[in-house]
Parts: structure tokens; C-alpha cells; sequence
């Protein structure tokens, strides 16, 4: 049984910046892709970024591009997604997401990010 956990969550000012963490646990050998959705007060889940496991190719939604990466480090079983210039309209919560051929997707439970203008 794969698990995922959010970290790295807070408040900031626009214009700061936060890195959050995704730690996978249990049989991940097959990952396909993992990646970052956003989900704001009132709105639906909306895709922020994700990379290929195999290719490393990445993706990004167009609101973040050129202010948001995302990484890994397969040592540790962790996924980042480093946040730069943060908006107001970054405000969400951020989850982690992990695709695997023919199953489910795996969804962590969650981190809150808040952005004060």
C-alpha cells in the first residue's frame, strides 16, 4: 500500500517562498508519474505540476510556470515542489499525487499554503 505526506505547508507574503515535501512509503517500484494539485476555498482540484518517473519529463500548469519547480530525490522516497514569488491566488491546499499503471491514484492528505498580499 502506497502513502503519501505532505509537508512544508505555511503562511507567507507574496513574493516569499516555500518548498513542500511529498514522502512516499510502501511499493512505489512502478510510479508512472507524481505531481502537485492545488485545490482553493470554493474551486476544483487543479494540476500545478508533475514529472514522468522513467523520462523525468516535467509538466506545469501555465499559472506557475517560470515560478514553481518540481524535483526529486529517489534516496529518500520524496518529491518537492519549490515555490518562488508566491501569489495571493497560490493560496490552497497542496496535494500529492502518485500514478501507477492500471491502479488508482494515490493522494496525500494535504498541505495548507497561505499567501498574504
Amino acid at each position: 500500500q502506497v502513502q503519501l505526506v505532505e509537508s512544508g505547508g505555511k503562511s507567507v507574503q507574496a513574493g516569499g517562498s516555500l518548498r513542500l515535501s511529498c514522502a512516499a512509503s510502501g511499493r512505489t517500484v512502478d510510479t508512472y508519474s507524481m505531481g502537485w494539485f492545488r485545490q482553493a476555498p470554493g474551486k476544483e482540484r487543479e494540476f500545478v505540476t508533475r514529472v514522468l518517473w522513467s523520462s523525468g519529463n516535467r509538466y506545469y500548469g501555465e499559472s506557475v510556470k517560470g515560478r514553481f519547480a518540481i524535483s526529486r530525490n529517489d534516496e529518500k522516497n520524496t518529491l518537492y515542489l519549490d515555490m518562488n514569488n508566491l501569489k495571493p491566488e497560490d493560496t490552497a491546499v497542496y496535494f500529492c499525487n502518485l500514478e501507477r499503471p492500471r491502479e488508482p491514484n494515490i493522494w496525500g492528505r494535504g498541505t495548507q499554503v497561505t499567501v498574504s498580499a
